[in-house]
């Protein structure tokens, strides 16, 4: 089948590759414009662009698919290039961008979505952060026929997967990006057989994108809110909490039964077990923590080079801003 794809992070790679792998064509491919990255701020390429090049594929980066909107000349150029590609369908995974009803009616089959989550529940920008964060027991991989919708389209195929106690977003994506990809080559094989079924109108939600202040441990909630947010701001940002006037990132913690009558964020013990704080309600252990310019270490290496001691508090004060 001849088919374009649009998408930018490694979640999207992975589905490439997999179209690839399946003997797919690819005519043309669509990803998110470099964008600057790391200490040195230098413009890197999205995993799309990089797995796109190595096969010898065209890859086109407009800043925006719409005719009317801030770059015409970006849509236009882009329109013809699908256009030209003589498309049976496109394959669209994480990409960034809003797709406009032209785009959406270019193809001869539509537009085809993955989409992280068990629709219609996390619908938007971070299905597995807000799944991880919300405490869910399972999620999935949607495939699903687009429309001008935000994730609204009717579902072609789903599978379900279990969420680990211990999974984090960057162990959980890994796991649907293969998903993903085994999904959408079996949609393409079987896409005129597959029933298109409306999503139920009952239980939405929307992931919304993940923002820098959310990182900021509010020490007097739940032990076990807190533990599932550092599980689901791992890689990406990192829960952050103070000591004393330096910035300190949690990176693995877990909840413990029990309760404390110190203050929240009032560090109980500090120990190569981990380091045990207080919270709203119950103790959060602290398994991996980093220092600002540091690496990420577990607790029995971490406290070598720390001074953070029981009675200590963290979160009391601080810089202003979040890094």
């Amino acid at each position: 089948m001849k088919i374009a794809f649009a998408g930018t992070p490694e979640f999207a790679a992975v589905a490439l590759q997999r179209l690839l792998e399946a003997g797919h064509e690819v005519p043309l491919v669509l990803t998110q414009p470099d964008r600057p990255a790391g200490r040195g701020m230098k413009l890197q390429a999205s995993a799309v662009k990089l797995l796109a090049l190595d096969h010898g594929l065209q890859v086109a980066q407009p800043r925006s698919l719409r005719l009317d909107g801030k770059y015409p000349d970006d849509a236009q150029a882009a329109q013809w290039l699908l256009r030209d590609a003589g498309l049976d369908a496109m394959v669209v995974a994480a990409y960034g961008l809003i797709l406009p009803q032209w785009v959406l009616d270019t193809p001869a089959k539509g537009c085809l979505n993955i989409h992280a989550s068990l629709l219609p529940r996390w619908r938007g920008a971070a299905p597995i952060h807000r799944a991880i964060e919300a405490g869910d027991t399972q999620t999935g991989v949607t495939i699903m026929q687009m429309d001008a919708g935000l994730d609204t389209g009717d579902m072609l195929l789903m599978e379900t997967l279990p969420i680990a106690a211990d999974d984090n977003t960057a162990r959980l994506h890994d796991k649907l990006a293969a998903l993903g990809g085994r999904l959408i080559v079996d949609a393409l094989a079987r896409l005129d057989q597959l029933r298109r079924t409306p999503q139920p109108a009952e239980g939405v939600t929307y992931a919304h994108k993940i923002e820098k202040h959310e990182a900021l441990i509010d020490w007097t909630l739940p032990a076990e809110v807190l533990a599932r947010r550092v599980r689901a701001f791992d890689p990406f940002p990192g829960a952050l909490t103070h000591q004393g006037q330096e910035n300190l990132k949690i990176w693995a913690a877990f909840a413990e039964p029990g309760a404390s009558d110190a203050p929240p964020g009032t560090v109980l013990e500090a120990s190569a077990q981990g380091v045990r704080v207080a919270t709203g309600q119950g103790v959060l252990r602290l398994t991996e923590l980093q220092r600002a310019g540091g690496k990420r270490l577990p607790a029995t290496a971490f406290l070598q080079g720390a001074d953070l001691h029981p009675g200590q508090r963290l979160g009391a004060t601080g810089p202003d801003h979040v890094s």
